[in-house]
């Protein structure tokens, strides 16, 4: 059943959300030259895939995980997008191609070999990545990556419809983080 509403808020969200995201397509092509970040990404079964957002640190960056990266690759626009959690809806592709659930655990990079094995080890790796979750509502970034896949794992025990629902009203409303970059 999640699926299902996986698919119908990514078509929904991908058409209603088209003016806004040819608009940050415009101001990211001023802000870096290429608004559009791909990377590759550890998905369902550890399957690669690849994920796609909005550019928000400056070409050029080393590919690593976020809180690696440091706080002066991130620009000025990207700030913008962090902060409204716009840098996430090209994902909606991704969800909509069946790569990302909408909730569920945040996709890791292949060489954060750590997080990638516990996740294995506690089922995580089982289901679809997600653009949000328990995780991210609860501050929990990649930083920490024991306590992130036993978080995981809570969410993936515990998800219901309910829970679903629960957790996207609680991401637009607001509430969790993204993964924080380091400032010193």
């Amino acid at each position: 059943m999640m699926r299902f509403f996986d698919v119908l808020f990514s078509l929904v969200g991908l058409f209603a959300g088209f003016p806004v995201f040819l608009c940050l397509l415009v101001a990211g092509y001023f802000d870096t030259g290429a608004p559009l970040f791909r990377q590759e990404r550890v998905g369902r079964d550890g399957q690669p895939f690849t994920l796609v957002k909005f550019r928000t640190m400056t070409v050029g960056t080393a590919s690593v995980a976020t809180h690696l990266a440091h706080a002066s690759s991130v620009t000025r626009f990207g700030r913008f997008l962090r902060k409204t959690k716009l840098d996430e809806l090209p994902q909606l592709w991704n969800v909509l191609v069946g790569d990302m659930s909408i909730v569920g655990p945040r996709p890791c990079l292949p060489v954060q070999a750590e997080l990638v094995s516990l996740r294995k080890k506690l089922g995580v790796l089982d289901v679809r990545p997600g653009i949000t979750g328990l995780a991210q509502l609860r501050g929990i970034d990649m930083s920490t990556p024991e306590e992130l896949a036993k978080t995981d794992a809570l969410m993936l025990e515990q998800l219901s419809l309910f829970h679903y629902f629960v957790y996207i009203f609680q991401t637009a409303a607001g509430k969790g983080s993204g993964d924080r970059v380091k400032n010193g």
